[in-house]
């Protein structure tokens, strides 16, 4: 398989100055096997894309990277891998959702503790106004709450409805209804 990609990746530098085969679909297939391998978690497969140049930040449909799938499906020696090689963690999906809210939501907290130590705001709000310590307050990851404190999280900022992590914590939800 790294010999398919390190060609694939050959052939598309290639068309991109021949204009033979269909540079966008050689992309596509690209970015299918690289966001496959965070899925999985294949290392060898990462490393053929990360000695290839391939761009670690690349994001799909859904605005999804290769980080931010990783640390969802729990892969953390792959997290770790992207993070050494200059992946940036505060990209956000179309959602606004980062790497470190997907951890925290599926409760891979180690993957999150990994993720707090990278230079990315710890209030930095996705879509709906949420930050990754309202994710912790609203999932039970007490333990999270603390160390987003220590990074300068305020746990007492609120989305737009009135939610905080202190309030989300103590088991306090509010909705738009409620408001």
């Amino acid at each position: 398989m790294r010999v398919t990609i390190g060609l694939l990746i050959a052939l598309l530098a290639f068309t991109a100055r021949a204009e033979s085969p269909d540079p966008a679909a050689l992309k596509a297939q690209l970015q299918d096997y690289y966001f496959d391998a965070a899925r999985r978690g294949d290392l060898d497969m990462l490393n053929t894309f990360i000695e290839s140049g391939y761009s670690l930040n690349i994001q799909d449909d859904k605005g999804y990277t290769a980080l931010i799938l990783a640390a969802y499906h729990g892969q953390a020696p792959f997290v770790d891998r992207l993070l050494a090689a200059g992946a940036d963690a505060c990209v956000q999906d179309k959602r606004g959702n980062t790497a470190l809210m997907g951890a925290i939501f599926k409760g891979e907290l180690k993957i999150a503790q990994r993720l707090l130590a990278t230079d990315c705001n710890p209030d930095q709000r996705n879509g709906a106004g949420q930050t990754a310590a309202m994710y912790a307050g609203l999932f039970k990851r007490v333990e999270l709450l603390e160390e987003l404190k220590a990074k300068g999280a305020d746990l007492n900022a609120e989305d737009p409805v009135g939610n905080s992590a202190s309030r989300l914590a103590s088991g306090e939800i509010r909705t738009p209804a409620s408001r």
